[in-house]
């Protein structure tokens, strides 16, 4: 009888890593090709070992588009959090985690804060989030969105969960929407930073709430939230397709604009799922079926503060076709927009860094920083914590056109980029 032996299962090599991080999310090689503004052979040279690990910058760009959070997922090595590395941390996160995860178990006796004044709150925090971001005589920024709004959060998270609990009937439902939505205005602070766990809450909390409400109309808006956490991370489109369909279900049908908005709106979440993981004749089904709602409401709505209207539909057609490889037709959408329909800083911000990118996917350099110091115009800290932007600005300032090199780099070092 032989000697058994126990034997350690071979260690996977760098690119069998990426080719099993690239499976698992569904996308194929040429998707992450064009993510990646490679070519679709310099994926399949890297899983089948023919070229080695790229350098750091690229390695944590690829961790990005595979969405893999644990760099040793990748390199097989010490566990460090890709966040680390990928995700710029604001000074006062700690602050909104500590408003997260306080729970004040026994009522204190005060008179909770009156439905309707809780709405009033709410409408007005979201509005600091959209506008845009004040300036000096100088033409600096004095303070941007999230810092203004985390200056709201804790309190206004008390308050709203404090009448939840307090008030009943009709009122309290209408203060649970309140919560709700304050949830989602939590969950929009911490993207994008490093608390991955803390996005998922918020996410899953605003759900929670939204169902207590009863309120299809905020069941809408938070399947709309809860859309971003798992795409995000990298989940199966089906999964997040069936809860946008669900919700958009519940909204009665009609001509009232605010239930056309937010299915539209759900319609929007299907398409970019869709988008995400290379499927895109189901992708275009989804942003049709969006369009025809905008056309609905007419060119110069837009939802007060989910912001859905004209403008954000033509401009997550540039997300879009960038998700799917097609930066040329990303172009052509991105030349035709009109910002100006878009009353939101944060979402104008987006749409031009996405414009960037898809320039970027073209090898034009010149362009792509062009775009991103306009998007720093319209929205410093969207754009300081976007991470496509913080990936591109050390090669722009390193090995980008010699022309804008220089403006790589000073806007690398406003946004506190290393290069």
């Amino acid at each position: 009888m032989p000697e058994h032996t126990d034997t350690a299962p071979p260690e996977l090599t760098f690119g069998q890593r990426v080719q099993r991080a690239r499976e698992r999310t569904g996308k194929s090689r040429a998707v992450v090709a064009g993510l990646m503004d490679q070519s679709t052979e310099w994926v399949k040279a890297i899983e089948t070992g023919r070229n080695g690990m790229p350098r750091l910058p690229k390695l944590l760009r690829l961790m990005h588009v595979l969405g893999v959070e644990d760099l040793a997922e990748l390199t097989g090595e010490e566990r460090l959090a890709a966040a680390t590395y990928t995700k710029a941390e604001h000074g006062e996160l700690s602050v909104v985690k500590r408003a997260l995860t306080s729970y004040r178990l026994a009522l204190d006796g005060r008179e909770p804060e009156p439905a309707d004044v809780l709405a009033a709150r709410v409408r007005g925090a979201w509005q600091l989030w959209h506008d845009r971001d004040p300036r000096t005589a100088h033409g600096r920024t004095l303070e941007g969105h999230r810092t203004r709004i985390v200056q709201l959060l804790p309190a206004l998270l008390a308050d709203a969960q404090h009448s939840a609990r307090v008030l009943d009937g009709a009122a309290r439902r209408k203060a649970l929407v309140a919560l709700a939505e304050t949830y989602h205005l939590a969950q929009l602070f911490l993207s994008f930073q490093p608390a991955p766990d803390l996005v998922v809450l918020t996410g899953d909390r605003g759900m929670t709430t939204a169902q207590e409400a009863d309120s299809p109309r905020a069941i809408a808006a938070a399947a709309w939230y809860v859309n971003h956490v798992h795409r995000d991370a990298g989940e199966a489109a089906e999964a997040r397709v069936d809860l946008a369909e669900q919700a958009a279900a519940m909204l009665p049908a009609g001509e009232n604009a605010d239930h056309i908005a937010r299915r539209g709106l759900l319609h929007l979440a299907a398409a970019l799922s869709y988008a995400k993981t290379g499927e895109e004749a189901n992708a275009w089904r989804y942003w049709d079926k969006a369009d025809a709602a905008a056309r609905q409401l007419g060119d110069d709505y837009a939802h007060p503060w989910l912001i859905f209207g004209r403008g954000i539909v033509d401009g997550y057609a540039i997300t879009m076709h960038n998700d799917l490889m097609q930066p040329v037709k990303a172009l052509e959408v991105a030349d035709a927009l009109d910002l100006a329909r878009i009353p939101s800083a944060t979402r104008r911000s987006y749409h031009l860094i996405e414009s960037a990118r898809a320039h970027g996917m073209l090898g034009e350099g010149t362009a792509a920083v062009s775009l991103l110091g306009k998007a720093f115009q319209e929205s410093p800290e969207t754009i300081q914590y976007n991470l496509h932007t913080r990936s591109v600005l050390p090669e722009f300032a390193k090995s980008g056109p010699r022309m804008v090199r220089d403006d790589a780099l000073t806007l690398a070092r406003e946004l506190g980029v290393p290069v």
